[in-house]
């Protein structure tokens, strides 16, 4: 258990606080990015493939710089909401009610917040995030995969984030997001890779709130 603590929550603590599929790897992209040449469309592509999805679930792995894994299940209402739901021999929660990022821990009863504006997870959040002002397509090679690089160049501090998309005809705006890799200030990568991707699921806003473990009434948020 306390390995899997210190797998969660050093990545998150490094992607929220500091910067927050078919896998393509950090290191495959930056061996074929020289060879090949990207299509400048797909960056107007990938922004409106966010912004045309409204809700969707999807089953998620996230992986640390060291290999170690967690999973669970990732719920995303737009504008700004996302839950991060681990499975459950993991009492952690992470969790966005549009306005801000939580990061709660049942274990030792504590919960961390963050501007979902200073995370580059905010461009799935965010609204006012625009992909097109701060991503950069980075070249894959291969005519069926879309990378952006996402970061602010004003706010180093928030590290990067680099998106895979693949063309799929059946997703919104005819790309799926089926992976990321934040990279924070201090070079802490965690990868989060998406599976089994459902669009347009009802979901409530009570999806979004959480019991607060530093109260005894455990009310929610």
């Amino acid at each position: 258990m306390d390995i899997l603590r210190h797998i969660i929550r050093t990545p998150m603590r490094a992607i929220l606080g500091a910067a927050l599929a078919v896998a393509v790897p950090v290191t495959a992209l930056t061996a074929i990015a020289a060879p090949a040449i990207a299509n400048q469309g797909d960056l107007e592509r990938a922004a409106g493939a966010l912004r045309a999805v409204a809700t969707m679930q999807a089953d998620f792995s996230q992986t640390d710089r060291q290999g170690q894994t967690a999973t669970g299940v990732m719920t995303l209402k737009r504008p700004g909401k996302i839950r991060f739901e681990y499975e459950k021999s993991v009492p952690l929660l992470v969790v966005s009610n549009g306005r801000s990022l939580y990061l709660v821990d049942y274990e030792v009863k504590q919960v961390q917040r963050w501007p979902i504006k200073n995370s580059p997870l905010g461009v799935l959040l965010d609204p006012n995030r625009d992909i097109k002002r701060y991503g950069k397509l980075i070249p894959t090679g291969n005519p069926d995969v879309v990378s952006i690089e996402v970061r602010d160049p004003k706010r180093p501090e928030f590290g990067r984030i680099t998106m895979v998309f693949i063309r799929n005809v059946t997703a919104p705006g005819g790309l799926q997001l089926t992976n990321w890799v934040a990279l924070d200030a201090q070079n802490n990568r965690t990868t989060v890779r998406l599976r089994n991707h459902r669009y347009g699921v009802a979901v409530s806003d009570s999806a979004f709130k959480f019991n607060d473990p530093r109260r005894a009434s455990r009310r929610p948020k």
